[in-house]
């Protein structure tokens, strides 16, 4: 898991899968653009239905996360806009069966959901966008400098074992 939800008692629970807030570690953000419910092809899926366009939505966020070297419980953050209030709970529906397998300990990201009047195609009905954290990597001068101190701490131990 990429960061740590935020609890507060001042707060009621959140009204869904989702955190009031979440602290993020030290890495390099990925921000994933806005997802739609389009196959690799291009094609709609689920035309008319919330639901499947949901699935597919959540699975093209996760492949963008993948090609950055992040996964879905690396996500930091959603936002999830829907073009009609009807669909909330496909939307719910749909979420609630993929983050039993995104995130099975129940530590969900934040997400803000919008309803808004139409997305960039009028046939889409959810849109998602994610900011997930990925580690950060030594770089090659942190790693060389690691070394020394490695050798170091070696050798110091080695002649802690002498006396």
């Amino acid at each position: 898991m990429a960061g740590t939800p935020i609890r507060s008692r001042a707060l009621p629970p959140a009204l869904g899968m989702y955190s009031h807030g979440m602290v993020a570690p030290a890495g390099e953000l990925v921000i994933v653009a806005g997802q739609v419910g389009a196959d690799a092809a291009g094609q709609l899926v689920g035309p008319g239905d919330a639901a499947a366009q949901t699935r597919q939505t959540f699975e093209n966020v996760r492949a963008v996360l993948e090609a950055a070297g992040c996964a879905m419980a690396d996500v930091v953050r959603f936002q999830t806009f829907l073009t009609h209030a009807a669909d909330i709970d496909a939307f719910m529906g749909a979420r609630k069966a993929l983050f039993a397998r995104y995130y099975p300990d129940g530590a969900y990201p934040p997400n803000t959901l919008l309803i808004v009047s139409r997305l960039v195609q009028p046939d889409l009905l959810v849109e998602i966008e994610a900011m997930a954290v990925r580690r950060a990597r030594p770089t090659a001068a942190a790693r060389g400098r690691a070394r020394p101190a490695a050798r170091r701490k070696a050798a110091s131990a080695k002649a802690r074992r002498r006396r």
